[in-house]
């Protein structure tokens, strides 16, 4: 299913949530709304389900509009980040809660809702767990019946609250490469908030950056991350360093990798000398900051950890920096 908002405008007394917002989510994709708390996303998300209602601007599934039906009406999935799952209830009765209150003449019948969720808790490969209560389950394991909640009603579209925000880092990282999985396989138009950029560039077809209940830039994790529409999402996407053309009040931004270090000023480009303030080295990556010597000005580099091996350096050691970018390097100084 197609999912389309055309200029969604909600306000919630004096303050503007959402101003003049349009968005596509095409059949099958997985859309990411990334940004920072307070930007929009979770007010755009459930205006798309039908929890809330814009002042002004449309929103249409598959091109009709829906702004006038409700939630049930609108039939799509949602997965709140705390769960919502019903403690009296066990991980079967949790999935099957809402085949069960349909009205009589659309539910179905006791064989074949036993028999949706057992194929639900296959999918999200909880089969075992069905007659556990939600305490009794770790927190990933809830996140896997809240989803499958969602899917049993056969839903149009998949919407997503930030569902792995109260999850460890580790557990976060298995479950959104499962959700992605999943996602492709069952061709689902899924929307996906989250403020973890990570997430976002990992798991998404099209990430909207959202600031100020506006979206900055909309596109894949490779455009926005490379190719940034306003500072906002450059600074928003990763560390940064600013850059000064000679001359001029307005900064730049040079990504950390773009930064190249020698123990030894090289032969080309403008080199600049400085000290390293902190290194941390753990990962495939290090990560560096460095202070010029010259005029105290913060950078922020990242090397292989092969590189920084060969380098070896240390807190306190001096060394030398430049931009990799050529095209950079006539414009500008760090």
């Amino acid at each position: 299913m197609k999912i389309t908002v055309e200029h969604l405008r909600k306000t919630f007394g004096d303050f503007e949530a959402l101003s003049d917002v349009s968005l596509e989510a095409h059949n099958g994709e997985f859309v990411a709304l990334l940004g920072p708390s307070g930007s929009g996303k979770t007010t755009l998300l459930r205006n798309i389900a039908g929890l809330d209602f814009g002042d002004r601007g449309r929103i249409l599934f598959d091109g009709a509009p829906v702004s006038h039906l409700s939630v049930g009406q609108r039939r799509v999935g949602f997965v709140f980040q705390n769960y919502a799952l019903f403690k009296h209830l066990n991980v079967f009765e949790n999935i099957a809660f809402g085949l069960r209150v349909r009205p009589r003449a659309t539910r179905p019948n006791e064989a074949e809702i036993r028999d949706r969720v057992a194929r639900l808790l296959q999918l999200v490969q909880i089969e075992e767990l069905g007659a556990r209560f939600p305490d009794q389950i770790s927190g990933g394991q809830r996140q896997r019946v809240a989803l499958a909640r969602a899917l049993a009603i056969e839903p149009r579209a998949l919407l997503l609250d930030e569902p792995f925000g109260a999850l460890d880092a580790k557990v976060r990282k298995e479950l959104r490469r499962w959700l992605r999985a999943l996602q492709r396989e069952l061709k689902l138009t899924t929307i996906f908030v989250t403020h973890d950029q990570d997430e976002a560039l990992e798991i998404a077809d099209r990430v909207a950056i959202m600031n100020q209940g506006r979206i900055e830039q909309i596109g894949t994790p490779a455009e926005v991350y490379d190719r940034p529409a306003s500072p906002f999402v450059f600074e928003f996407l990763g560390d940064v360093n600013r850059v000064f053309a000679t001359g001029s009040v307005e900064p730049s931004y040079v990504r950390p990798h773009d930064i190249e270090i020698g123990r030894e000023p090289g032969k080309a480009g403008d080199w600049y000398h400085a000290v390293v303030c902190h290194l941390h080295a753990a990962g495939p990556v290090a990560r560096i900051e460095l202070k010029r010597l010259d005029n105290g000005a913060r950078i922020h580099a990242q090397l292989s950890r092969q590189r920084q091996d060969e380098l070896h350096l240390q807190t306190g050691d001096t060394a030398f920096v430049r931009l990799l970018n050529p095209q950079m390097l006539t414009d500008y100084s760090i």
